[in-house]
């Protein structure tokens, strides 16, 4: 996820073309090139989407299926694996979403009253979408609207606060963080809690706009991502990593492998962990699964931003 305050960068709205394939990614070294899909994907079971390069790439979980959508940043499949939401960005940097469908390959923009708004977030019921959103007074702020893309409305909309990184703590409540706190909305776009994000992980822990938090789905645990240590030469910043705070003893366990950096995180409402991360010389991050055990699995060898589907 691009953080808010860095140069946006422009890309060309093209044709969103699908393209599915029966290989497995590590196939193509064997000469095996994707074909144009001319058949229903309704039998094929989507779990993850992530970007590859200027693509998004919706896959299986073992990566035997795949489609890809070119031109497009920013993917979130919806729970049920059926559709994916994506961002696109015209050339002078305007910002929008668009849901497809994966089966019957229809697209359609979000029906929302901005030039700038990106990064969806699918409930867990997949009956709403969550994003970010630049509102008219400058400031970021929440976007919600159906999956049916009708009812948008825009939470918390007269106050202050900048809103980033939203995530679903459960259906019906929604937790964003403006660098210092953490708050929590209801659908309705009230203000029902604010936790200082210091009180929550100390002081050893370094929050920019594009971290994300996330409740498991117990509540007991809040699985994030900061940036923490010594400012590395090759990144000329500190390495970001996952962690995992225990809300109750407020004991933190570092997730992502020491050495890495982790620019993204997705938790699904299923309490799976997914990020990409990178290794020394941070040149190219690979896609890891996990749970709150800490057992680690690698996915995907190239890629990042990854979002999963519920099992």
């Amino acid at each position: 996820m691009t953080k808010i305050s860095s140069t946006l960068v422009s890309i060309l709205i093209p044709c969103v073309a699908l393209i599915t394939s029966c290989n497995n990614s590590k196939s193509n070294n064997d000469g095996n090139k994707a074909v144009l899909d001319t058949v229903s994907l309704s039998n094929k079971n989507f779990a993850l989407a992530y970007q590859d390069g200027d693509k998004i790439v919706a896959t299986s979980i073992d990566t035997m299926k795949q489609i890809s959508f070119g031109g497009a940043t920013n993917p979130a499949i919806s729970p049920d694996g059926n559709k994916l939401a994506y961002t696109l960005s015209d050339s002078v940097g305007n910002r929008s979403i668009w849901i497809a469908d994966m089966e019957n390959k229809n697209q359609g923009k979000l029906q929302v009253n901005s030039n700038n708004y990106y990064g969806a977030v699918w409930s867990a019921d997949g009956n709403n979408i969550a994003f970010s959103i630049f509102n008219k007074s400058g400031i970021w702020k929440i976007g919600v609207i159906k999956a049916d893309n009708s009812g948008y409305i825009m939470l918390d909309s007269t106050s202050k606060i900048n809103a980033y990184a939203p995530t679903w703590k459960n259906d019906k409540e929604i937790i964003a963080h403006d660098l210092e706190n953490l708050y929590t909305f209801d659908l309705s776009g009230k203000l029902i809690d604010t936790k200082p994000i210091k009180t929550l992980i100390g002081n050893e822990y370094h929050i920019s706009s594009s971290d994300n938090f996330f409740y498991s789905k117990d509540g007991n645990k809040l699985i994030f991502t900061a940036a923490s240590g010594e400012v590395l030469h090759e990144l000329h910043d500190m390495a970001n990593a996952v962690y995992i705070l225990d809300v109750a003893s407020k004991k933190i366990t570092p997730l992502s492998q020491k050495g890495m950096n982790v620019p993204s995180l997705f938790v699904t409402a299923d309490d799976r962990i997914f990020y990409s991360g990178a290794e020394k010389p941070y040149t190219e991050s690979k896609i890891y699964v996990a749970d709150l055990n800490g057992n680690i699995k690698t996915v995907v060898d190239k890629g990042s931003n990854p979002t999963g589907a519920l099992k």
